[in-house]
């Protein structure tokens, strides 16, 4: 696996693909720096080698060229946290983008306009790839948020460098975090897996069964399983069509003796408001008209007990209805668990949307050993898929 410790960027160009596909606010302010600071180090280590750097993005899902998306808006943003001037160029391909990177000088930050301006990116077009290629001297993939799209500044790129690519530093620990928990984790390891619907997971689950010890089972898919071994869950949310898998999911978990835990009480709520009356129920006894919104204290307790003699932990969604102060509990809780289990040694790997937004939102952030910033490659990971911008750096 080349990372950018394998080259010394002096006098080099680097076309550096980033995923600065970040949140704007009404007056075109970025309002979530992270993935603009979580590629830093990448670009701080090419300039300090005497390079220079092009770096190309998207924003959003802009329907041909509109100003709304164009990533003149967070140059300011990325001088900021970089330290440097940055360049722009309003195009990524053609004469001004070609002169551009032409008179880059060593220690100096070129970004590209908005690579979806251009319907051949998302196409995979090999013409497009060519004309951005020519742009730099060596190819850095550091974007993880697209590295499962084969786009063609994410993947076919690559092709143009055969030997002069690598994956930069967030790449390469996306990578090793997943290996982790996936290849090398020490034992026990352990998987909590929440969020709606099971319907979503089922890949995930199949593929993690031959590598985890422990399966955490929560938030609404729980209540599928439950239904599946004849409890009642009144108005709880349910994929009636996905009951025989989750039995089926229990079957092949106990073939390969993988302790599964499932919820054992909820808090369940007569409405679906924050200010509903709630009750504390056995998640197999609710009763008709309630439905379960979080983990109740038996849970709680019983999720913290697997999580602290774990040594590996994957998170990957909410245990309840964590956006409502009033069913956050039960995610909190386990967020609190798995802290501590790190602090005491434990690896720990949060990825996926719903937990990565709730692990920011309660302070988890700098408590757990890494917050994946793709959710979908960090999804398509987990069920075992080869990413095409991962492969076509290794190949």
């Amino acid at each position: 696996m080349k990372t950018l410790n394998d080259f010394n960027f002096k006098n080099k160009k680097a076309l550096i693909r980033v995923d600065f596909n970040v949140p704007l606010n009404e007056k075109f302010e970025v309002t979530d720096a992270t993935r603009i600071v979580s590629a830093k180090p990448t670009i701080i280590k090419i300039l300090e080698d005497g390079g220079s750097c092009i770096l190309m993005s998207h924003l959003g899902r802009p329907k041909g060229v509109q100003d709304e998306f164009s990533l003149r808006h967070i140059v300011k943003e990325t001088e900021n946290i970089l330290g440097v001037k940055v360049k722009f160029v309003s195009e990524c391909v053609g004469e001004q983008a070609r002169i551009a990177a032409a008179n880059l000088q060593p220690g100096e930050v070129l970004l590209l306009e908005n690579l979806r301006f251009h319907k051949e990116e998302e196409a995979g077009d090999r013409g497009f790839s060519e004309k951005l290629a020519k742009l730099g001297d060596i190819y850095v993939n550091d974007a993880f948020g697209t590295a499962h799209r084969a786009h063609a500044s994410t993947t076919i790129i690559a092709d143009f460098f055969p030997k002069s690519k690598c994956f930069g530093y967030l790449l390469a620990q996306e990578i090793e975090s997943i290996d982790k928990v996936m290849k090398t984790g020490e034992k026990p390891v352990l998987a909590v897996l929440g969020g709606a619907k099971v319907s979503s997971k089922i890949t995930i689950i199949e593929n993690i069964l031959d590598k985890v010890d422990h399966l955490i089972i929560g938030g609404g898919m729980s209540f599928t399983f439950i239904k599946a071994q004849g409890g009642k869950i009144g108005n709880s949310i349910c994929e009636d069509d996905k009951m025989d898998l989750a039995l089926d999911i229990l079957k092949k978990a106990k073939a390969k003796n993988v302790q599964v835990h499932i919820p054992v009480d909820v808090i369940a709520a007569d409405a679906f408001s924050n200010d509903a009356n709630t009750q504390v129920v056995d998640i197999n006894e609710i009763p008709d008209g309630w439905e379960g919104v979080d983990a109740g204290p038996k849970s709680i307790k019983l999720f913290h007990d697997v999580v602290m003699k774990s040594k590996t932990i994957l998170w990957n969604g909410p245990l309840g209805v964590f956006e409502m102060e009033s069913f956050a509990k039960g995610t909190i809780a386990l967020g609190n668990s798995i802290a501590e289990a790190t602090k005491n040694g434990a690896f720990s790997l949060v990825g996926g949307g719903d937990s990565v937004a709730a692990v920011k939102q309660f302070g988890f952030e700098n408590k757990v050993s890494y917050v994946s910033t793709g959710g979908g490659a960090m999804l398509e990971s987990l069920e075992g898929i080869v990413l095409p911008g991962i492969a076509a750096i290794i190949e």
